[in-house]
């Protein structure tokens, strides 16, 4: 009997590239023996609907689109409770977590490396009860990714991302939290905050910290201190893109468990999608939660 796949994918992901790939991936699947089922995606949380409700028989589920379309199926993966392992075709505007996981950027290239790659079981993030593939992140820019048109990120790719934050520098804004992880609390005001679990965010390599591995069972937690006046926030900025720590500008730790409490509520981004407005969040790292299908080293 030939195995079965369902092929979950996003045609608005991107610049729309999967329209002009589509037929050579699902032949490159089909000749690896693969029974495809295609499901393209309607709606916002369609692809995580789909690969809840997905029926037992199906060993692979593919996905094409994002990190969102990614993160959409891993949250359909964990609610079903049946961990089947994942592969990913890269199509979005910046597609950090396959940067990540050494996953080829290219369509075609990503699907022959999907079906000669090998598991790899990585960290999965939860925050409050939903999940996370590779950040969580509040304060300033986070919501550019949500809040740029799909038509313009079509059309601009990644730099639609750049001109849009680069609009927000004057909108700066702090928020007063008590940060609870294992190793201690702090409180402060800070205008960003990421936890992560990637080499990349924005497209910006190294941003999140040297040596990060995707399944040591830690998050890479950056939170950026209120700086006295916009020149230190852009030399603040800077840092922070460099990676170079300011111990009095921002705080970097590991942490397994991290717990974020404020008294108003906030706006929270998970993997580049709305996360909704809390003034409470709990955020735990499930080790090896996922597997997914890599190149072979």
């Amino acid at each position: 009997m030939k195995k079965k796949m369902l092929f979950v994918y996003n045609p608005k992901a991107g610049k729309e590239r999967i329209r002009s790939n589509l037929i050579d991936i699902i032949d490159i699947f089909a000749k690896a023996g693969y029974e495809v089922t295609v499901h393209p995606t309607q709606e916002r949380g369609d692809a995580s609907n789909a690969v809840e409700e997905r029926d037992k028989s199906y060993s692979l589920v593919a996905c094409c689109g994002g990190d969102g379309t990614l993160d959409e199926v891993v949250s359909g993966m964990w609610k079903s409770k049946r961990k089947t392992p994942i592969g990913y075709v890269p199509a979005g505007s910046t597609n950090d977590f396959a940067m990540s996981l050494g996953i080829p950027s290219k369509m075609h290239e990503s699907a022959l490396a999907m079906m000669d790659g090998e598991e790899f079981a990585c960290d999965v993030g939860v925050m409050n009860d939903e999940t996370f593939v590779y950040i969580a992140a509040f304060g300033l820019f986070t919501d550019v990714s949500y809040q740029t048109r799909q038509d313009v990120k079509n059309v601009l790719g990644h730099m639609a991302y750049i001109m849009e934050g680069a609009k927000r520098l004057s909108e700066v804004h702090s928020y007063h939290m008590k940060v609870t992880t294992d190793e201690g609390v702090i409180e402060d005001d800070f205008v960003f905050g990421m936890v992560t679990n990637s080499v990349s965010v924005g497209g910006f390599k190294d941003i999140t910290g040297k040596n990060v591995t995707l399944d040591d069972g830690v998050f890479e937690v950056t939170l950026v201190k209120l700086p006295d006046n916009m020149i230190d926030m852009s030399n603040l900025l800077a840092a922070l893109l460099n990676r170079d720590i300011d111990s009095d500008g921002m705080y970097c730790f590991k942490s397994k468990h991290v717990k974020f409490e404020s008294r108003e509520k906030i706006a929270w981004t998970r993997d580049g999608e709305f996360g909704g407005e809390h003034n409470l969040v709990d955020i735990r790292n499930e080790n090896k939660g996922l597997t997914i299908i890599v190149p072979k080293r």
